[in-house]
């Protein structure tokens, strides 16, 4: 039996490890306190505690450090920096298990915290319940699962007595879902490694890419007037429907997205960038023509298009550019240009296919499972400051990304157990193993 064969063997005939690490994290609430939740389910610290626990007992060297918005003011203007997030039981949680020289490097990265339970659950959303081949709670996905499925393949590869060359690290993060400051304040911390595997929900496939994703505001004045009566030109006084003058940049949006989708595809993403309007605000009165009406809307863009500080300000001018050409072709939008606000950037990142780690990655994971492809990650993960320090990063991990955040989320348990033994495989092919004698 060879190395790999001792560690898939290992996984299949415990599967209890990597489910029951994920039921404990799952039984301790870690929801983000940015969200509208009750504070008794705000535990980040316990999940980490309980992460760190075994940690500690497969020997590896633990620390907690927490995040903090004034040791990391050089930051204000880069992604994940927050002036008003506080991190007090709020602990990021970093590991090693040192390698015996001669081989690279490798951390594994995944954020603790979670969204708010949400309504019409069927589960406890804490209980972690298994029915089936599935383990059911908030964050079995989004991200507890992969947290699980790294952590045990690290184990794995212990327990099989096999030692590894390159340092093994483990990064587990807060804030993640509300903004990215915990990985910003690792990153800043100085923990470096050779390469980086984040452990989102990818359905075992092997992302090497993550898009930027904006927020905008775009609100379009108007004037009010009375609706069952004829107005005159605005210019003498006449009213100016603004939900007429939104439904041109909805229908000038579609225009873009047409552009948008040949200007801004990739050959590892399954869809194009594009501007999507969520939110459609706009009226007073049923007799009254609208004084106002705001556009919400979600833009995405690609890594390539990242400005010097790692975020998106050159698809913000673009759009703010296009905003005002459209208005340019409209008498009372000319004089009357709507403005933006932005409301959210949350950064990306990308990984190269010539880059050494990006083909151990692909092939390693692939050799465990060969359904797994490469396809980027159409939303946010926290790969981007890795990759601004110059480490490559993918992301691969247990669960249907789709699942995240929605009712009765689940992770199905062979896919889990799959998940440990890819991960176990890309740790032994990247940072190589000690010949024994």
């Amino acid at each position: 039996m060879n190395t790999k064969e001792q560690v898939y063997t290992w996984i299949d005939e415990n599967q209890n490890e990597v489910v029951n690490l994920l039921q404990e994290l799952i039984k301790k609430p870690s929801v983000n306190p940015y969200f509208d939740e009750e504070k008794e389910y705000m535990q980040e610290g316990e999940a980490q505690a309980v992460l760190k626990k075994y940690l500690d007992e497969m020997g590896m060297e633990t620390e907690y450090s927490y995040p903090d918005a004034k040791e990391l003011a050089e930051y204000e203007g880069k992604p994940g920096y927050y002036a008003d997030h506080t991190f007090e039981g709020r602990p990021n949680l970093f590991a090693v298990l040192r390698g015996t020289g001669g081989g690279r490097s490798m951390m594994m990265s995944g954020h603790i915290d979670v969204v708010q339970r949400g309504s019409k659950w069927s589960k406890d959303p804490f209980g972690a319940e298994i029915v089936g081949n599935r383990v059911y709670g908030r964050g079995t996905v989004d991200m507890k699962g992969g947290i699980a499925a790294m952590t045990v393949a690290l184990k794995a590869i212990q327990e099989s007595g096999i030692r590894l060359r390159g340092d093994a690290m483990i990064g587990t993060v807060v804030d993640e879902e509300a903004g990215g400051m915990g990985t910003l304040a690792l990153v800043a911390k100085g923990y470096r490694a050779d390469g980086c595997l984040i452990t989102e929900p990818t359905h075992l496939d092997i992302a090497p890419l993550c898009r930027g994703i904006l927020w905008g505001k775009l609100t379009i004045e108007g004037r009010a007037g009375h609706i069952e009566l004829k107005q005159g030109d605005f210019r003498t006084g006449g009213a100016v429907d603004a939900i007429d003058k939104a439904s041109l940049y909805l229908e000038h949006f579609r225009r873009l997205n047409k552009d948008w989708s040949v200007t801004k595809e990739h050959k590892y993403l399954p869809i194009p960038c594009q501007i999507h309007t969520a939110q459609f605000e706009a009226g007073e009165y049923p007799t009254t023509f609208a004084n106002r009406a705001v556009l919400t809307f979600n833009a995405q863009y690609l890594p390539a298009e990242k400005d010097e500080n790692g975020l998106g300000s050159k698809v913000k001018k673009e759009i703010e550019d296009y905003v005002r050409a459209v208005a340019m072709t409209d008498p009372w939008l000319r004089d009357n240009v709507p403005k933006i606000e932005w409301l959210i950037d949350a950064d990306c990142g990308e990984t190269l296919d010539d880059q050494p780690f990006f083909q151990t990655v692909r092939d390693s994971a692939q050799e465990v499972n060969s359904q797994s492809k490469v396809e980027g990650i159409c939303c946010h993960t926290d790969m981007g400051w890795f990759c601004n320090v110059g480490i490559p990063t993918l992301n691969i991990g247990p669960g249907d990304p789709r699942l995240a955040h929605q009712a009765d989320e689940y992770v199905e348990i062979e896919e889990l157990v799959t998940c440990t033994k890819m991960i176990a495989s890309i740790l032994l092919d990247w940072c190589k193993v000690e010949e024994v004698s």
